[in-house]
């Protein structure tokens, strides 16, 4: 079997369960030497919209509206959100695979195995959404990390930059406060769940570091300058803190980038205040 037509089944797949099934079979024939690579030079399709179920709605950001934690309502909601993220989550490695036809088999290791863990992930907020009454779809979502992976599907060093070192990043920085949040309310349950994500993303993060370095150093580019670039590329020339840095050295990142990333965060922080 090919890994880029299998990795292509499982993608447009839109049954969630199934997706979940054919990712970790995926990645456990990928460990067994099951797969070949023969495929390399087929056409690769841009695949607008990966496969998914009708629900959620999609909707733009700024119609999502954030709810109360002191309400199970609002602990749904914030779930839901999340649920949403480790489910394009899988699709977002699945493409990567896909893809991206002249990469180390390493990095297929790599992607599979964060496709597997991604749908791992959704299974254990799945199931916590179900003890709350509620399922996945039950709340509309945006589509922003799809979007990100349509604006760098022609580089995989565009790719690696800006989903795994940006987006996905983010949510190392956000989920310490959504644990503390939900620790105040007592919700222990999705807590732990929580902390495992967070433990598992921080691998994640650093699978991308890691190949993107390895693209810089393929094209003969210094990766923190270039980081810079493809930031005023595609992210108005910088991101909003705060950063969770400790995790983010975990993942990858050195110090002199994230002094870069505080000092740019604070430049945009002082220019919005003057300008009020």
């Amino acid at each position: 079997m090919n890994i880029y037509d299998q990795a292509y089944q499982c993608l447009i797949e839109t049954d969630v369960q199934k997706k979940r099934q054919l990712v970790t079979a995926l990645y456990a024939q990928y460990q067994t030497k099951k797969l070949d690579r023969d495929n390399a030079n087929t056409i690769v399709q841009l695949i607008e919209s990966a496969g998914r179920p009708k629900r959620p709605i999609l909707v733009s950001p700024a119609q999502l509206k954030r709810r109360s934690l002191h309400t199970d309502r609002g602990r749904a909601v914030l779930l839901h959100a999340i649920t949403h993220i480790e489910f394009n989550a899988i699709n977002l490695a699945l493409d990567a695979v896909y893809r991206f036809r002249n990469m180390p088999d390493a990095y297929y290791h790599d992607w599979l195995k964060v496709a597997s863990e991604e749908a791992y992930h959704y299974g254990l907020l799945e199931g916590r959404l179900q003890t709350m009454g509620y399922r996945y779809g039950d709340f509309p979502a945006h589509n922003g990390l799809w979007e990100m992976t349509i604006k760098t599907s022609h580089d995989v060093m565009e790719r690696m930059a800006l989903v795994p070192r940006v987006l996905e990043a983010r949510g190392l920085d956000v989920t310490p406060n959504m644990i503390q949040g939900l620790q105040q309310v007592g919700d222990s349950e999705t807590v732990e769940i929580l902390k495992i994500i967070l433990r598992d993303e921080i691998g994640h993060v650093a699978i991308g570091s890691r190949w993107f370095r390895y693209c810089c150093k393929r094209r003969d580019l210094e990766p923190i300058e270039t980081f810079q670039k493809l930031l005023q590329k595609y992210m108005n020339g910088g991101l909003r803190g705060p950063f969770y840095t400790e995790a983010r050295l975990q993942a990858g990142f050195s110090q002199e980038e994230l002094d870069q990333l505080i000092k740019i965060d604070l430049s945009i922080k002082n220019k919005s205040t003057s300008s009020t």
